[in-house]
């Protein structure tokens, strides 16, 4: 079970409480800690609003098997590799099919936070803007789902799909939409999306031999999300569309921004105050890496 919003969002009422007592602090020590706890403060806030809007999104779940079948209709049409015949291959093969339903259900979030406290403390000049740009993925993809309530394969049994999770007991939704996330959000799915990100950053930001894990990332969230029937092919198109688009806008807004300032502080996140930042603090990269 994930953090509830509300913890969340207490936890960041007292960091940002504290961030503002030590601003006034003689001591740099004390001082330049306040970077990480007001960034940290920044996360649990948008972690907050993810979890509680999340579950005001999806207005209406009538359709939402219909549009299943119709996005199968679609995937038949433009010959799409089927997820029922990849499913068949591995469904009863127990080492598999607990790997994936275990990456499936607690790979998604940790990699996401692993890739923005990488980032963070070592690739800081990248960090405000994929920051950013989860921000917007995550509100576009919930903007959709609103709209387009969209159920999941293992919904649509008569085409032969099986629900993985409940086959070996390891659903995180639970019989009858009782587990952690909403049922009816298949599409786009931030599996996908927030796969992709983690794959693109980690493949275009790290400089040695672990940039392979990015790419691996993506393709065994692409084998789980698939395999154990809980998201479409198109799930994972629609998702990547949304987080190019997100990605194009916050660089838009940013470049913008810093015409707008004169290109003095360009694309220096926010998160860091000039003092700190001329005094080279949390700026320089801790490695390599």
């Amino acid at each position: 079970m994930w953090l509830p919003y509300r913890y969340a969002f207490e936890m960041a009422v007292v960091l940002a409480v504290f961030v503002v007592l030590c601003r006034s602090s003689a001591r740099p020590g004390l001082r330049r800690s306040t970077v990480i706890l007001q960034e940290l403060a920044i996360v649990l806030t948008l972690y907050g609003v993810w979890q509680y809007v999340r579950r005001l999104a999806v207005t209406k779940t009538a359709g939402a098997v219909d549009n299943a079948y119709r996005l199968w209709d679609i995937q038949q049409w433009m010959h799409l590799p089927s997820e029922v015949a990849l499913q068949r291959a591995f469904i009863d093969n127990r080492p598999t099919m607990w790997f994936l339903n275990v990456y499936y259900g607690a790979a998604h979030v940790p990699a996401a936070a692993a890739l923005l406290i990488w980032v963070f403390f070592w690739h800081r000049d990248r960090y405000a803007g994929i920051r950013a740009t989860f921000a917007l993925t995550i509100a576009g993809c919930i903007a959709i789902q609103a709209f387009v309530p969209m159920a999941p394969p293992r919904f649509l049994t008569d085409l032969g799909f099986v629900d993985a999770g409940l086959k070996y007991g390891m659903s995180v939704y639970g019989t009858g939409g009782n587990g952690v996330s909403n049922e009816v959000a298949a599409m786009p799915s931030l599996h996908w999306a927030w796969a992709f990100l983690v794959g693109v950053a980690v493949w275009r930001i790290a400089t040695n031999g672990w940039r392979w894990l990015g790419p691996a990332h993506v393709v065994l969230t692409a084998l789980a999300v698939t395999i154990t029937a809980n998201h479409w092919w198109l799930d994972g198109a629609v998702a990547g569309l949304v987080l190019a688009l997100a990605f194009a806008l916050q660089l838009a807004v940013r470049s913008a921004w810093a015409r707008a300032i004169g290109g003095s502080r360009a694309l220096v996140p926010a998160v860091v105050d000039a003092d700190e930042e001329a005094e080279g603090v949390l700026e320089r990269p801790l490695s390599n890496a």
